[in-house]
């Protein structure tokens, strides 16, 4: 299973791809910039662009999106909001089923602690796919986060079931 993970902002989205259903494997991973001065729906359409390009280049099977988090500035998360919108847009789009996943439970599929912080988050990244160094800059890594938890999700279900029908 090939899975996008993506880590929505609207001046900086983070992306990742890992192949694997034992063993995982980064393909890659990066980060979309989009300049603060340019107007939101110049941004959101860049967004779209870029993300859909991704996609018909690297074939996922789905999309992992990690979820705004609501803190004290309700207009980030309400950007962040509209980047995980698009995005979810463009993983429809070509006919990608997309996964949510909120930081916390991110955190604790990776970590086993779901109130890690970013250098946490990205050494586990750095073990769990036996990179040399820990997957840089931090967006790239949330985004590998996000599709780690996706298949480890994914693992956890098929074990369920799979218990269930013996």
């Amino acid at each position: 299973m090939r899975v996008l993970g993506i880590d929505p902002g609207t001046i900086r989205l983070g992306y990742g791809i890992i192949v694997g259903e034992e063993q995982m494997c980064m393909t890659c991973c990066g980060v979309l910039n989009f300049s603060s001065k340019k107007p939101i729906e110049t941004r959101l359409y860049s967004l779209y662009n870029e993300l859909s390009q991704i996609i018909a280049e690297h074939q996922p099977d789905e999309v992992a999106i990690e979820e705004p988090f609501v803190g004290r500035n309700t207009r980030s998360a309400l950007a962040i909001g509209r980047a995980q919108a698009v995005a979810m847009l463009a993983a429809t789009n070509q006919g990608l089923p997309v996964y949510r996943y909120s930081p916390t439970e991110i955190k604790q599929q990776t970590t086993n602690y779901g109130a890690s912080d970013k250098r946490q988050v990205q050494e586990m990244i750095r073990l769990q796919l036996g990179l040399p160094q820990p997957p840089q800059p931090s967006d790239a890594a949330d985004a590998l986060a996000t599709a780690i938890c996706h298949l480890q999700q994914r693992r956890l279900e098929f074990n369920i079931s799979s218990k269930l029908r013996a």
